[in-house]
């Protein structure tokens, strides 16, 4: 006993932190709490908790706070709080530490101001040598000269002016790439390195005479660089060929297809056969998610088109509700090949020209096509595809994670209830648009990547949530959170996170059917 009481007391550790002990480790979006960044979450008149604290680390303090001024006003509360906090430090040593920080501070912001002032000098040379590029290209291309006059006219037109250069491809590029504006839908960060040098990996491929698609899919899975998703979205979807030489003319083939199709067809829509499909498309355009251009007329009216020919030229199926929410993606990447807006939400979409707006919808209606020629089965009568999907979706859940599949049992959440969602409109409603887009990028790249690969990112989506769900202890609270996930905040991180597990799950249970059911 004397040897187990030795042992405890050499073993035994004092509770201050030393260097090198272990800590937890915190991802900048979940930080530790600290309460001197979070203020405001203390109550008026209330304390924080106490704690012993030695007579000489409050005077240490008190030594401090003397012979140094802060910059921020703290209040009471605060004081309190530095002082419970506080450290035994020496005035000499912080009154150097504060000094070099100082130091450092001021070298960096004249480092950056150096580089912003280099890079500006490079960009407007690189918008001159663009402007004579896009100059011999048929698409939308901005002026830059237009950038150059307004900003003379205030610092703020000079910075919009710096933004849409750097939204600019930087080497040598197809035609069909030319023009191509940065899509974004939150802040447009400048490349990093990384970034820089995948977007000139996909520059290189697609200016090749040939490109090889296998490679394109190879890089395209973990994310398309904005600038160039226009083009590779309609390499991979299988509407433009691989060969350079041949694009320009599919292009105006299709285009002049579709609009032939729309010719024939679009006046019928108010015939007594097609009027109920037409009055249909018309109430659910309204529907759609809050973050697509729908509430503009123009958009309105192009959508009701690649609808309406859609359901036409698909009499098996016809129109079916989660059909118009397609288009959307398509529609909001090609736009953006035309464009240099950072919003493209609030962009006016009517101010484009109409030879323009008619490239976009057949662009957008074709695409649409070929995504929908690998799942018509979700959308002719009874929807078959996604009443077997759903299934498998249960079988697959209930192998992976039994603990969240008999959760839901024991409250008679059937799957049906909120995954025929998630499969009928391909999570579009459950995420950003921003993830859409992200999303589908790995789902071009997949071989059957929105029928066959769907069904892991859905199993993996459900057990992501797996710690909310049994926190719900009854029917009506599991449904509302299952038909509500809180991802409005979600990023290109979470969709990455997600397809990996995805992709897991697919390599574990694809090719294995003994493990894939029970």
């Amino acid at each position: 006993m004397a040897s187990d009481g030795g042992r405890k007391q050499f073993w035994k550790r004092s509770g201050a932190k030393v260097p090198g002990s272990i800590q937890h480790v915190y991802g900048a979006q979940h930080p530790p709490f600290d309460p001197l960044l979070h203020g405001t979450l203390i109550k008026p008149g209330s304390k924080p908790p106490t704690t012993p604290v030695k007579l000489k680390k409050v005077s240490t303090f008190q030594e401090f706070e003397s012979n140094t001024s802060d910059a921020w006003d703290l209040g009471d509360d605060d004081d309190e709080l530095l002082a419970i906090a506080a450290e035994n430090l020496n005035t000499e040593v912080v009154m150097e530490t504060a000094h070099k920080v100082i130091q450092n501070h001021s070298k960096l912001q004249e480092q950056h101001k150096f580089q912003e002032e280099h890079l500006q000098e490079e960009k407007q040379e690189e918008f001159a040598q663009l402007t004579s590029m896009a100059c011999g290209d048929n698409r939308l291309v901005k002026s830059v000269s237009e950038g150059h006059t307004s900003s003379s006219l205030d610092n703020a037109s000079e910075n919009s002016s710096m933004q849409r250069s750097q939204s600019l491809p930087q080497t040598s590029i197809p035609p069909l790439t030319s023009g191509m504006a940065d899509y974004n839908t939150s802040v447009n960060p400048a490349l990093t390195e990384r970034e820089a040098s995948r977007l000139d990996k996909f520059k290189q491929l697609l200016a090749g005479p040939n490109t090889d698609l296998d490679e394109l899919r190879k890089l395209s899975w973990s994310g398309i660089p904005k600038r160039v998703r226009p083009i590779a979205w309609k390499l991979l979807s299988g509407y433009l060929p691989a060969n350079v030489d041949r694009r320009e003319s599919t292009l105006q083939r299709k285009r002049k297809e579709y609009f032939a199709f729309v010719e024939q067809y679009y006046d019928s829509r108010n015939d007594e056969n097609h009027q109920d499909t037409y009055r249909q498309i018309h109430i659910d355009i309204p529907r759609m998610s809050p973050e697509v251009l729908r509430l503009q007329p123009k958009v309105t009216e192009i959508f009701e088109r690649i609808l309406f020919i859609w359901a036409i030229r698909h009499p098996a199926s016809g129109y079916v509700q989660g059909i118009n929410d397609l288009v959307t993606p398509f529609f909001v990447v090609f736009v953006c090949e035309y464009i240099e807006e950072e919003e493209v939400e609030n962009f006016d979409v009517s101010s484009l020209p109409e030879e323009v707006l008619q490239n976009i919808e057949a662009d957008s209606y074709w695409c649409m096509s070929k995504l929908l020629d690998g799942i018509q089965d979700n959308y002719t009568f009874a929807q078959p595809g996604i009443q077997k999907k759903v299934k498998m979706l249960e079988e697959l859940v209930s192998r992976i994670d039994e603990q969240v599949h008999r959760h839901l049992d024991q409250h008679e959440v059937k799957y049906l209830q909120f995954a025929f969602r998630w499969m009928n409109n391909l999570l579009m409603r459950e995420v950003p648009l921003r993830c859409t887009i992200r999303l589908w990028d790995t789902y071009q790249s997949e071989p059957e990547g929105f029928s066959h690969f769907h069904l892991y990112v859905c199993a993996a989506f459900l057990v992501r949530w797996r710690k909310e769900i049994l926190e719900e202890k009854d029917f009506q609270e599991l449904l509302i959170f299952l038909q509500n996930l809180p991802t409005v905040h979600w990023g290109n991180e979470d969709i990455s996170v997600l397809l990996a597990e995805a992709y897991r799950l697919k390599f574990a249970f694809a090719d294995a059917p003994n493990h894939y059911k029970k």
